[in-house]
């Protein structure tokens, strides 16, 4: 059929107009469609959040993944070391957990239970079987020792500890005081000669695997305590964050929000005791009802072997992680592989440049969130260097602002009036969420004092309340957001969270350290910031280098222990006595700047060794690694 020749004109001239209004728009503003498309994901996935707050019986991510396990109990949940557990699988697996636990550890709904496990696939399914019995649990990093890891249990209040063999050292060294404390503790094997602790293997296997009644959980709603997450800071031990089922929506959402789909095949090479590797990998896995490949720890050696054997579509990163697959051997089939997201954060741009350079076309969505926050961003536009972007709708449901900050005080500007400054467009300032009953701040377990110093009141107007995330970031002109640096007593090494304070304990508790002022210092090539310790020596004592190596070895994991230690005559301290970092970070570690003696730690020589001149190069192109 013939269009009519004035009706032909005019749709001629309305596709004409279209086009150009998109060419306009595409140069111009050339992130509208990526911000229309994200603002219509964001208010699809509130609207879900909405709908699980209010629905009765509430719904959680554990029926979520109920759900999967009818739609689909047959396709694979987990991928691990060359098994392969299907959702059904691991459904009633985690029926045989939360049985054997109820029977032998008394479980019952509110009960929080703290997990020492590794990256494995019991870490989930006896995660799955204590959500089914309504308790909480915590998730301890198995890096920890001692005093950190009593520390830690402690005060999520849990009175029961379940633990992987491989850690059973680890609990070893810390039974007495659980067993003083009336803790009962279970270990995932078929038996175990220490007194005190139970073989749970045994009773694991003798439980039904049918399914538990919802009514062990019925009392559990939206912003019931479903997780405890670590998190290091100023106290110099970690706290527990409380992560409430809303939460835990909302971190399991961030996949979604990246484009992943139940198609997908998720990567996790990241901790599960994290974040990272729980919330957005695992509890967004079960949220899409994808396949996960687990890792026990991240290789890049066999990254890519891993990623083309299993057909990995999406794959998680932190900084380093990309930097590690960066600096290995380039290879003819590094592009032969079908991951087509990662997401992930802390990536320097030049890292970022190179991976997509060496690795192929991956669509990278860099990050910004705390696990106890009340704000995050999303780089929905894989532009480089940006943690994220500005849209009015996620600044209207969740408003936030960049505010004027003092390092040295290491506190927010204040005007005459007693209120907070904003920063300017470009300006670097501390980020800030407003608290609000749609965006909360719940806090800290057991630690009203830490919960309260994260809240910062008289903002913007007398009696607002903000979170202060203790991050600096920065606006720029085109609404993109980038991350700047970590304030107060807290860096990061190696993706993890080095809180100073608690280095600062085990250095002193060495014979011949009297005072340590500990501090992150920069690295070329390296993401974040490396340990670095200002030490004043006891009266009469001399550097013990072999103690003060034990001590650290001891007490702390690798990435939190100094690798290097200038010492001083005496501290130099501010008005208030806190001691100064700002010009001790800024001189950072060359024995060519600095006069005070420099000490290494060399894990080779098992001892701090002198910093010289030979050593420093060494570091610096790279040939000893950090």
């Amino acid at each position: 059929m013939r269009l009519p020749a004035d009706m032909s004109v005019w749709l001629t001239a309305a596709v004409g107009l279209a086009v150009l209004a998109y060419a306009y728009i595409r140069t111009f503003s050339p992130y509208f469609f990526d911000d229309c498309a994200s603002i219509l994901r964001s208010l699809t996935l509130g609207y879900r959040l909405i709908k699980y707050k209010t629905c009765k019986p509430f719904y959680s991510i554990l029926d979520c993944f109920l759900d999967a396990v009818r739609r689909h109990p047959s396709k694979v949940f987990i991928h691990f070391e060359g098994r392969a557990y299907s959702y059904g699988e691991v459904d009633r697996q985690s029926n045989k957990v939360a049985r054997a636990l109820q029977v032998e550890a008394r479980l019952r709904e509110g009960d929080s239970v703290a997990l020492f496990l590794p990256n494995e696939p019991s870490f989930v399914w006896t995660w799955l079987g204590l959500a089914k019995l309504g308790c909480p649990a915590a998730l301890l990093n198995f890096n920890i020792r001692s005093k950190s890891l009593l520390h830690c249990f402690s005060c999520c209040g849990a009175k029961v500890l379940v633990a992987s063999p491989e850690l059973l050292d680890a609990v070893e060294e810390v039974l007495p005081t659980l067993r003083e404390q009336g803790i009962r503790v279970f270990l995932l094997s078929g038996s175990c000669s220490l007194e005190g602790v139970t073989p749970l293997a045994d009773k694991i296997a003798e439980a039904s695997d049918k399914p538990l009644s919802p009514e062990l959980r019925a009392n559990i709603h939206i912003r019931s305590t479903a997780l405890y997450i670590y998190t290091s800071g100023t106290t110099g031990l970690p706290k527990a964050a409380v992560v409430t089922h809303e939460r835990v929506w909302a971190a399991s959402f961030v996949q979604a929000a990246c484009g992943t789909t139940a198609a997908d095949i998720f990567y996790i090479n990241l901790p599960l005791y994290h974040s990272a590797g729980f919330l957005i990998g695992m509890a967004g896995g079960i949220e899409r009802g994808l396949t996960l490949v687990l890792k026990r720890k991240f290789s890049a050696s066999q990254f890519w072997d891993d990623c083309r054997k299993h057909n990995v579509t999406v794959m998680q990163y932190i900084g380093e992680t990309l930097r590690y697959l960066c600096n290995t051997p380039k290879k003819e089939n590094e592009k032969n592989h079908k991951v087509r997201i990662a997401i992930g954060n802390g990536v320097r741009s030049d890292v970022w440049t190179e991976f997509l350079n060496r690795f192929g076309d991956i669509k990278v969505r860099e990050l910004y969130a705390a696990t106890e926050g009340n704000i995050g961003f999303i780089n929905y536009t894989s532009k480089i260097g940006a943690v994220g972007r500005i849209n009015f709708v996620h600044r209207f449901f969740f408003p936030y602002t960049l505010i004027k900050f003092d390092i040295e005080k290491e506190e927010p500007i204040r005007n005459s009036e007693g209120l907070c400054i904003e920063a300017d467009i470009g300006e670097t300032g501390l980020l800030v969420g407003k608290i609000t009953h749609r965006s909360p701040f719940v806090g800290y377990a057991g630690n009203k004092q830490q919960t309260e110093k994260k809240r910062l009141y008289d903002v913007l107007k007398k009696g607002d309340q903000y979170f202060n995330t203790g991050d600096l970031l920065r606006f720029d002109h085109d609404n993109f957001v980038y991350f700047q640096d970590r304030v107060g007593d807290t860096f990061r090494w190696k993706g993890e969270n080095v809180a100073t304070s608690e280095v600062a304990d085990i250095l002193t508790a060495s014979h011949c350290i009297s005072e340590a002022n500990v501090y992150g210092v920069k690295v070329e090539g390296h993401e974040g910031r490396i340990g670095m310790a200002a030490i004043t020596l006891t009266e009469g004592e001399a550097f013990d280098s072999a103690d003060v190596y034990k001590q650290v070895v001891s007490y702390l994991p690798a990435y939190a222990r100094p690798r290097f230690l200038r010492i001083q005559p005496s501290m130099e301290m501010t008005g208030t006595f806190k001691m100064k970092k700002v010009k001790l970070v800024e001189e950072g570690f060359s024995p060519a700047l600095i006069e005070d003696p420099l000490y290494f730690l060399d894990p080779e020589q098992k001892t701090y060794v002198p910093l010289t001149e030979e050593i420093y190069s060494a570091i610096a192109s790279g040939k000893i690694k950090l």
